[in-house]
């Protein structure tokens, strides 16, 4: 039988204490996870997982995130690729057996401010998202295409890849706690900074703004160990301006369910499913509406421990990718390092969110 922890109280703040740096990133964009133009989101899937709304502790807090993902797509969407690079006219028949593959190793930064100050009577955090690394794709296999009675076939190998730095991510969240009910909402966005060329393969930014706002919800029970968290939101894309190009709307859901086998320890599943809902602006006619769609599980562990007078946590979780269309699928893993202040140990009622004295 697994082993709960033996102080609750103490467990709860421990928790409060490191949580809420991992899920405050905001979204890394790379070639791998481009947006709806080459049919992925801005949104990164896997962002939120295990603990997303509980409470964290005020104060200044720092998370590091190594992110891998190595994807790959058939059809349209190695399509879409080849047509944004100006390979391809918009407007020609084609009939395709093309290889889209992927990959990226990334660094994000996500420095946050956490107040003390109740806002609506919950918890406000402030931060912002920075990225550095590599991006990677390649395009293989044969292309046909016609214009009226000329057919032109070719083939062969496109290959590209960029070590850079990404767009800028800005994050506000906004938590309440009710004993094991835990509850939050959260704003966060694109700034069209990064890396960016319309007719580069690979980039490290998406060349248009996004909006993407939402809400969460954590069951947690220090008493037994066990948690689940579910956030879901929508994204609203702004026009690329290099493009003409619009992505529709898009909703997402990440999840994340653990048990506690000690007061430090955790193991889990997480997951997310991604649906774009409207239909993309601009796009070329043999793409249709490009509504792209994803979903994805695998397992994670987690670990707490102090560092001084801080408190440290590691992460590591992984997905699998499944159900894709019009969008490129494959595997990513995360391995998160946080750092936050303890948390205090006066709590006040009837939310019990941690305040200072």
């Amino acid at each position: 039988m697994m082993r709960c922890p033996s102080n609750p109280k103490s467990h709860r703040q421990l928790l409060r204490a490191t949580i809420g740096l991992a899920i405050a990133l905001t979204g890394l964009l790379s070639d791998a996870a481009y947006a709806d133009e080459d049919g992925v989101s801005y949104w990164l899937p896997g962002r939120f997982s295990s603990l997303a709304a509980v409470p964290a502790a005020p104060g200044w807090s720092m998370a590091e995130v190594y992110y891998h993902t190595s994807v790959s797509a058939f059809g349209n969407v190695a399509a879409a690729r080849e047509i944004r690079i100006g390979r391809i006219p918009a407007n020609v028949n084609v009939d395709l057996n093309l290889h889209l593959n992927a990959q990226a190793d990334l660094v994000l930064l996500n420095p946050a401010y956490t107040f003390a100050t109740p806002v609506l009577g919950g918890q406000l955090a402030i931060g912002i998202t920075g990225v550095f690394g590599r991006s990677a794709a390649s395009l293989d296999g044969t292309l046909t295409t016609a214009v009226g009675p000329f057919v032109t076939t070719r083939t062969g190998t496109l290959s590209d890849s960029i070590t850079s730095v990404g767009d800028l991510y800005p994050q506000a969240t906004l938590k309440w706690n009710a004993g094991v009910h835990n509850f939050m909402t959260y704003l966060t966005g694109d700034i069209p900074v990064g890396a960016y060329s319309p007719t580069r393969l690979a980039n490290l930014g998406i060349g248009h703004g996004a909006i993407d706002g939402g809400g969460g919800y954590t069951y947690f029970n220090p008493q037994s160990g066990h948690e689940f968290s579910a956030v879901a939101g929508f994204t609203y894309n702004f026009k690329n301006p290099d493009t003409q190009y619009q992505n529709g709307i898009d909703f997402h859901i990440d999840w994340g369910a653990s048990q506690f086998l000690s007061k430090q320890l955790f193991v889990g599943l997480v997951g997310y499913y991604y649906q774009q809902i409207t239909d993309d602006f601009g796009q070329p006619p043999i793409l249709g509406g490009f509504r792209s769609r994803v979903a994805a599980v695998g397992p994670q562990v987690g670990y707490l421990f102090p560092v001084g007078d801080l408190q440290g946590y590691l992460n590591l979780k992984g997905y699998g990718e499944f159900a894709a269309e019009n969008r490129p699928a494959g595997w990513n893993t995360w391995l998160t390092f946080s750092l936050s202040p303890m948390m205090p140990t006066s709590t006040v009622a009837p939310t019990r969110r941690i305040v200072t004295k």
